[in-house]
């Protein structure tokens, strides 16, 4: 049965917020964590399976690092670059894959000028843009993607958490009418205690983590917004478009089992 999460009140300095309620609670929880996040989604895996040998990707948020080994029908023929903020989660990642092949890490933060524009060929973010507590934050974050592809053919996928819960759900986001907007709330980890632990009085630890749950065009909506700071337009690849022209096409927007996704193409006249 899906419980109620807690509304949130997002106040004082956002980075210091997140630090507090997102960054902190994922370096204690990171082995457990882990153990739950294995099973790659279909739709990120059908992404990755379908770019070309040889492209160098950025994972963004790249938590216990369960796309670096993709595509598994092709192993070695990406490599993804994985980065985020906790520590212990990369050191999980560093062997993702369970192969020999030793992972390429970076301890960062999405919202950081990380990369010389059009360092990759693609980029994905993964359940992490929703850990944000501004608007301005999230469309951040976006435009760094954007600006770490290549402008001529760079693709990016982007996955967040929905107000939309779907019937596997543990939780369910109150709402009343029609939404148009995001909900920030407290979505709680339960900490089971350590296997190994030799203390009768163990207990399992709650932890309550920020997320901004995504309404309905919301995600597409902060994409637009991105692409209009970078001075990019937003459709397909016009015929006779004109020499410097920039842009991103929008592949695919959707909903999936809890979860908004987008797919985007760059593309720039030649």
């Amino acid at each position: 049965m899906p419980k109620d999460v807690a509304l949130a009140v997002v106040d004082g300095d956002p980075e210091a917020y997140e630090t507090d309620n997102v960054h902190i609670i994922y370096d204690e929880i990171a082995s457990h964590f882990s153990s739950t996040r294995y099973k790659p989604w279909p739709i990120i895996a059908n992404f990755l399976d379908n770019l070309p040998t040889g492209w160098v990707g950025l994972d963004a948020g790249t938590g216990n690092g369960k796309y670096l080994s993709l595509p598994a029908n092709r192993p070695g023929d990406l490599w993804t670059i994985g980065m985020d903020r906790s520590l212990n989660l990369l050191k999980i990642a560093k062997q993702a894959g369970g192969t020999n092949t030793l992972r390429e890490l970076v301890l960062g933060n999405v919202l950081h000028n990380c990369w010389r524009a059009g360092a990759f060929d693609y980029a994905i973010s993964i359940a992490t843009i929703h850990h944000l507590s501004t608007e301005e934050r999230r469309i951040l974050a976006i435009q760094r993607l954007l600006e770490a592809v290549s402008p001529n053919y760079g693709r990016v996928l982007i996955y967040v958490w929905a107000i939309e819960q779907d019937e596997l759900s543990k939780r369910r986001v109150p709402t009343s009418g029609n939404v148009t907007t995001g909900k920030d709330v407290m979505v709680p980890w339960v900490q089971q205690p350590a296997l190994n632990s030799v203390s009768h009085d163990a207990q399992q630890r709650v932890h309550n983590r920020y997320y901004h749950m995504f309404a309905k065009g919301e995600l597409q909506s902060l994409v637009r917004q991105a692409a209009d700071n970078l001075q990019l337009e937003v459709g397909a690849v016009p015929e006779n478009g004109k020499l410097g022209r920039r842009g991103i096409e929008i592949v695919q927007d959707g909903w999936e089992r809890s979860n908004y996704y987008t797919e985007l193409r760059c593309w720039k006249c030649s």
